[in-house]
């Protein structure tokens, strides 16, 4: 019998969905409306303690898009990103079309290296700005870059947080990822742009003729430019060698963003009010909302009755996993949904798991972008029209996420069959 806390639970999140998709609210006062509610009954039914709820927050999460968020808007500022764009709008012809499928591609194979939320601020900021110079509308290109960047480095260890929870759970090495997940990703990245680009393409715009100015025009300082690509030149690398420090990206995005105030001289008050701090909000008070539900248990017991249906069977065992992870990645963080199917999956008998594994990569990845709630990148990506004066509503951007994530998941699932024998 469920217990009356766990239905509380359900119905704060319920309302939480509810708020966010009829736009009663913003989605930051949806979640912290949530969060509040959660801390409250939490409290009240001893689920947890104050102390356990605030471990919920992921503080180094909010540390890395905000330290993100003042290093892109610094080199935003000195013109960069606008030099860069008008370069690509001539590489692409001023072709609309060019210009989408070199997004598309770009921004998956960003995520590849860095992490999602950064890379959705760094081709945010490039894709905004290649917008504004041609007058094209924002929508389409943002919205397929957050679509793009949470497909992207899926098939890598390091892709991803929950990637890097299975790889830990499961045994399987970096090489593991790429030999058994690398394929399918590439033939998701073809698939998934082209369902975009056929969704889209009324939306694009007409070809126009690329400025015909000179790019260096624009800036105005051209040393803060230099110090700003120097800055994100050295950020990007700090990236890629963090690990070998034992330091997380938050403590390199923090630092490269206290280097950008302090060499770049632009007002610090300015580059703050910049700050996406809806986004950084609502993903502080989801936190509190994901993290009670996963202390009832209720996360656990569905997993668990899906692989009771398996029975012992790999072929449906994997299915069900991926598909399960999947679709409660639609609406749960995906780093929950990983976090709760692998102790399941290590207490199937079954002797090769590594099917299981691979399908549970692959469905907690691509669920992460059906919704605007479901995952980070896709609020960021809201966030990022919301600047631009865009407003995109939850059943816009939920249309194409369900089509691209429905397609993805057919797909992955004829690619597992084939890959591992078993049909």
């Amino acid at each position: 019998m469920i217990e009356a806390s766990t239905i509380v639970f359900v119905l704060i999140y319920m309302l939480t969905i509810l708020l966010a998709a009829t736009e009663m609210t913003a989605l930051s006062v949806s979640a912290l409306i949530g969060a509040l509610l959660s801390l409250w009954f939490g409290l009240n039914y001893n689920l947890f303690t104050y102390n356990e709820a605030l471990a919920f927050v992921d503080i180094k999460l909010l540390a890395l898009i905000l330290g993100v968020s003042i290093v892109v808007e610094v080199a935003e500022r000195s013109g960069l990103f606008h030099v860069l764009a008008l370069y690509a709008i001539k590489l692409t012809g001023g072709s609309p079309h060019r210009l989408f499928f070199s997004m598309c591609f770009t921004a998956a194979a960003v995520s590849l290296f860095l992490s999602d939320t950064t890379a959705i601020l760094l081709i945010a900021a490039a894709t905004g700005t290649i917008a504004r110079i041609m007058k094209y509308n924002p929508k389409p290109y943002f919205v397929s870059a957050a679509i793009m960047i949470n497909l992207g480095g899926s098939s890598t260890l390091i892709g991803s947080v929950g990637n890097m929870i299975i790889g830990f759970s499961s045994g399987l090495s970096f090489t593991d990822f790429i030999q058994y997940l690398t394929p399918c990703e590439i033939l998701l990245w073809l698939l998934t742009s082209l369902a975009l680009y056929l969704y889209y393409r009324d939306q694009l715009g007409e070809k126009k003729e690329p400025p015909t100015y000179n790019p260096w025009e624009v800036v105005r300082d051209r040393g803060l430019l230099y110090k700003s690509t120097i800055i994100l030149i050295l950020f990007i690398l700090l990236l890629l060698q963090y690990d070998k420090w034992n330091i997380g990206p938050e403590a390199v995005a923090l630092g490269c963003a206290v280097l950008a105030l302090a060499v770049s001289g632009v007002d610090p008050a300015e580059v703050f009010r910049r700050v996406d701090w809806e986004t950084i909000f609502f993903i502080a008070g989801f936190f509190f909302i994901v993290g009670s539900i996963e202390k009832t248990g209720i996360l656990a017991a569905a997993s668990k009755g899906i692989f009771d249906l398996a029975r012992g069977e790999l072929l449906t065992a994997m299915v069900l996993t991926l598909w399960s992870s999947g679709v409660v990645s639609t609406v749960v963080s995906n780093i929950a949904v990983a976090l709760t199917f692998v102790p399941i999956i290590q207490g199937l008998q079954i002797i090769d798991k590594t099917p299981i594994w691979s399908a549970l990569v692959l469905g907690t990845n691509l669920g992460g972008a059906a919704t605007p709630l479901s995952g980070a990148v896709c609020v960021m990506a809201i966030g990022a029209l919301k600047r631009e004066g865009i407003k995109l509503s939850f059943h816009e951007f939920t249309k194409i996420g369900f089509i691209t994530t429905f397609i993805q998941l057919i797909v992955s699932t004829l690619y597992l069959i084939i890959r591992f024998g078993l049909w």
